[in-house]
């Protein structure tokens, strides 16, 4: 059973009543679970479990440290261009907005890759729009291969692939995928996406899917916060990841809490969230998930990330610049959405340490899964 057909099975609407009418009770019994359920997850993200914010953190805090420690993973995105085919209200890149597009060439990536090697970075997020027409996977696969050398992972944010695409991307030395939903509703989902390839749900939903059969070692999902209920939207982000993680455990899931920050268009969030609200979610996602990497970008505030990191963050990016190019030159090309927390790279690593943790550059190296010679 795929995901879904797992996720035809639920009424968003139904969900969201049984959210609601959870009571304290059922808050307390999520929290003495050993192991939390779906039914417990429901319980956590309850209007009811506002008032056990405290006791979540701490739980979420005693796992964090105890499956992780204190480190925090560090990695920066390079975004390779802003083309795109989409017309997603909400993102910068909407092909209906009137701004400069920029492609980087091979030259111009290994340019910011060098830039960024140099700050202490070995985790990289390779980002693009949606228009694999201008952007294929030819072009992904040589970018991967220039920069290679340079880290010891490459992740990819791009448009949804075939397995055969993926494969193609593990054979060129990439090894992560991020894929966020944006919104599990439905409705919604075709609202927002009213044209581009994009606008097809059930193919975006089971991404993550094909990246795992291609052997893709690490797999990152997440809503876009403030597009529909969070409430619902996290409990199916929770459920999505259960399911990958059952059927992909050799894939480090991780999930990603990305609120609607300004960008060209200006579309506003139909459903702000609230700073308490984000804490909610970050703390049931770890109850739901104590192995998860969960994941803090710039579009944070530096005070908030710095508060938010005994919650259960054990990855940040830092430094990130959202246009193509932004690291080497500067340029007119359009920023996918304005980024909060500018620290530089030594900044952030100065706080991490200031805090007890200690900032991880590299946590992988491909020669681990080269078997050495018997003696």
């Amino acid at each position: 059973m795929s995901f879904l057909e797992q996720i035809n099975q639920y009424d968003p609407a139904e969900v969201g009543a049984r959210i609601e009418a959870m009571g304290q009770a059922d808050v307390e019994r999520a929290l003495a679970a050993e192991r939390v359920r779906p039914e417990d997850l429901m319980a956590l993200l309850s209007p009811a479990a506002a008032a056990f914010i405290e006791p979540m953190a701490q739980r979420s805090h005693r796992i964090t440290q105890q499956r992780f420690g204190k480190t925090i993973l560090l990695y920066a995105p390079i975004y390779l261009s802003n083309e795109c085919s989409n017309g997603c209200l909400y993102c910068g890149f909407n092909a209906t907005n009137k701004v400069p597009r920029r492609t980087l060439t091979l030259d111009e990536i290994e340019r910011d890759a060098r830039v960024l090697h140099e700050q202490g970075f070995r985790h990289i997020l390779l980002v693009t729009g949606e228009a694999p027409a201008k952007v294929d996977e030819e072009y992904l696969a040589a970018a991967a291969r220039r920069i290679r050398p340079l880290f010891s992972s490459i992740s990819i944010e791009v448009w949804p692939m075939g397995v055969d695409g993926y494969t193609k991307m593990v054979e060129a030395g990439i090894d992560g995928l991020t894929i966020y939903q944006e919104t599990y509703d439905r409705t919604l989902y075709e609202q927002l996406h009213p044209f581009g390839k994009k606008r097809d749900y059930d193919y975006r939903l089971i991404t993550p899917e094909r990246g795992g059969e291609a052997g893709l070692r690490r797999i990152g999902i997440g809503f876009l916060q403030g597009l529909g209920d969070f409430r619902t939207e996290a409990f199916f982000t929770g459920l999505h990841a259960l399911y990958l993680s059952k059927h992909f455990w050799r894939s480090l899931i991780s999930i990603s809490f990305p609120r609607m920050r300004p960008a060209a268009g200006a579309f506003p969030p139909p459903h702000p969230v609230t700073d308490p609200e984000l804490v909610q979610i970050i703390c049931a996602m770890r109850l739901l998930m104590p192995d998860a990497g969960l994941i803090m970008s710039t579009r944070e505030s530096a005070a908030l990330r710095d508060n938010l990191l005994p919650l259960g963050i054990t990855q940040m990016s830092a430094g990130s610049c959202t246009a193509p190019g932004g690291y080497s030159d500067e340029d007119d090309a359009v920023e996918q959405f304005a980024i909060d927390d500018d620290r530089s790279p030594a900044e952030m690593a100065e706080m991490l340490a200031a805090r007890g943790y200690d900032p991880v550059w590299k946590d992988w190296d491909e020669a681990f899964l080269q078997t050495g010679s018997q003696p």
